[in-house]
């Protein structure tokens, strides 16, 4: 079966749904435009656009889509069995996305913190500086390790503290470092880097919430250690 590119019909390149999803962002395409992406080619006498139409006429519109099995959108005419499975995948994927956005864990507490990072950190034998970030509920968006040191310490810059926050679009930031000694106890240095990365998240819009310095099946919170001064 001869196949065509997507939305090859139409003749100016700059209006192409991919080129336009990349100028504009996603609000700007319709549903036959986002479909026909993930259908990817139509077929001869057949545009992918005039698929995607049909597609979603007969399941009556994009709810209804979502719901369709592999073998009823299968039936469309252009569709076939690798077509239909790219949208099934496409609505699963969308579905367990949202599942998750629904179901994040919360990292509220510094002993939330110390349950989500401490499997990542026992028994290494030098200081790691991890970053969390969390949307406006405390929910735990993603995990990242921007430092590696050694048993004595770790040296790490607000750039790469930052850089993952704004990447994940995170509400706040909870710092979170281990001591290889075992002994949570902050250090003066500790103290003043938090101090430090507080004042560059007020300034950037994106606070950071706690510090939590995680030792031996023990953690202690910086914000708590500080008091008011945080």
């Amino acid at each position: 079966m001869e196949e065509h590119a997507v939305f090859d019909e139409v003749r100016d390149p700059d209006e192409r749904p991919r080129e336009r999803l990349w100028r504009t962002g996603t609000d700007a395409l319709g549903d036959d435009e986002l479909l026909g992406m993930v259908l990817g080619t139509g077929v001869k006498h057949r545009p992918v656009r005039k698929i995607a139409a049909e597609l979603l006429s007969s399941a009556g519109g994009v709810g209804g889509l979502s719901r369709a099995s592999p073998r009823e959108l299968a039936q469309v005419a252009g569709v076939g069995t690798a077509r239909a499975a790219r949208v099934t995948a496409a609505f699963e994927l969308g579905r367990r996305a949202v599942d998750a956005i629904h179901h994040r864990e919360t990292v509220g507490r510094a002993e939330d913190v110390y349950r989500c990072v401490a499997p990542r950190v026992a028994g290494l034998a030098q200081e790691v500086f991890i970053v969390i970030g969390v949307d406006i509920r405390n929910g735990l968006l993603d995990i990242v390790e921007v430092a590696r040191g050694s048993v004595a310490g770790v040296e790490v810059h607000p750039r790469e503290v930052f850089r993952p926050l704004v990447r994940m679009a995170a509400a706040g930031g909870v710092l979170v470092h281990n001591h290889p000694s075992g002994d949570a106890t902050p250090s003066a240095e500790d103290v003043e880097l938090t101090r430090r990365l507080r004042e560059v998240g007020r300034l950037i819009g994106i606070p950071i919430i706690d510090h939590v310095v995680i030792g031996d099946r023990s953690y202690r919170s910086i914000a708590e250690w500080m008091g008011t001064e945080f």
